[in-house]
């Protein structure tokens, strides 16, 4: 179902809900031996950062995830915290996710991932009443990463569409996709409304390196293609139409949840009625806020 006119009703995610390990070097890794760092834990998870900021942005949102029952509690109270309504099931069996990322000097990230509980997600985690009266269903797709949550997930996205619930997708992580295999993902997420890759995330699904024939390829399956470019800004694809936005000069800290941001401060704006370039201009903002402040939430 295509979002092109505003809707109202709140917002359903479904994604992953971690604990983000955040380590600053003070120089290169050397191996065997130590390094000083600058080592943080902060509440993340693409789920439940693109649902903190979602509300930050004004829209009500429930966040629907898995966690373990030793800080299901703590993760719940910090969802609150953002505005969040928390849809937690917890696990007796698996600790909840972690992740550590390692940070660059110029804020850019690589993690290192256990996703405890969220590899247990089932359709029991995700009852068809969240649907009632929501404006979308936006799925990370870290969701689809194993075969349980997956058929979950997929099944759930069913019942949206039989309800007329659109749709939105982020395809989480190139490394992921390319496990998974990129037709794979395509054919399970094929008929959502909007896609947010990456420029990297675009050229897994795709196979191309270039940012025309991804938005080209991609807006023939998905009603609205939005490309986030990093620093570059951000372009987006409605068949052949496209728009574009430059990202302005930042001093980068933290790259984690900068797409999060984006895409939160796109859907606002797109469910508020705005048009595509605005919708783009208020992501890139929302982006180069995120990227200023440690951590993949709003602070």
């Amino acid at each position: 179902m295509s979002l092109s006119e505003p809707r109202a009703g709140h917002v359903v995610v479904v994604g992953d809900v971690m604990t983000d390990i955040i380590v600053r070097p003070e120089g290169p890794i050397v191996h065997g031996s130590d390094r000083r760092a600058a080592i943080a834990m902060l509440p993340g998870g693409s789920g439940a950062n693109q649902a903190a900021w979602l509300a930050r942005f004004g829209l009500p949102v429930m966040l629907a995830a898995r966690v373990g029952r030793e800080d299901a509690e703590a993760h719940a109270a910090a969802l609150r915290r953002h505005g969040v309504t928390p849809a937690l099931a917890v696990d007796e069996r698996l600790g909840s996710g972690r992740l550590v990322a390692l940070l660059a000097p110029d804020g850019e990230r690589s993690f290192l991932t256990d996703r405890g509980a969220n590899e247990a997600l089932c359709r029991a985690d995700l009852p068809d009443a969240l649907l009632d009266g929501a404006a979308l269903l936006h799925v990370s797709a870290y969701s689809l990463v194993s075969p349980g949550p997956r058929a979950a997930v997929l099944d759930f996205l069913g019942a949206a569409r039989r309800r007329g619930v659109p749709v939105t997708i982020d395809p989480a992580s190139a490394g992921f996709l390319r496990d998974l295999g990129p037709a794979n993902v395509l054919a399970w997420i094929r008929g959502a409304a909007m896609l947010f890759p990456n420029v990297d995330e675009a050229e897994a699904l795709t196979g191309l390196a270039d940012e025309e024939g991804q938005l080209r390829h991609l807006a023939a399956l998905f009603d609205l293609v939005v490309l986030k470019r990093g620093g570059r800004g951000a372009a987006a694809a409605r068949g052949t139409a496209r728009w574009s936005v430059a990202g302005p000069a930042v001093a980068a800290v933290d790259t984690t949840g900068a797409g999060d941001a984006f895409l939160a401060a796109f859907l606002a704006a797109h469910l508020a009625g705005a048009q595509i370039e605005a919708c783009l201009a208020r992501g890139v903002a929302a982006g180069a806020q995120a990227v200023s402040v440690p951590g993949g939430q709003p602070r």
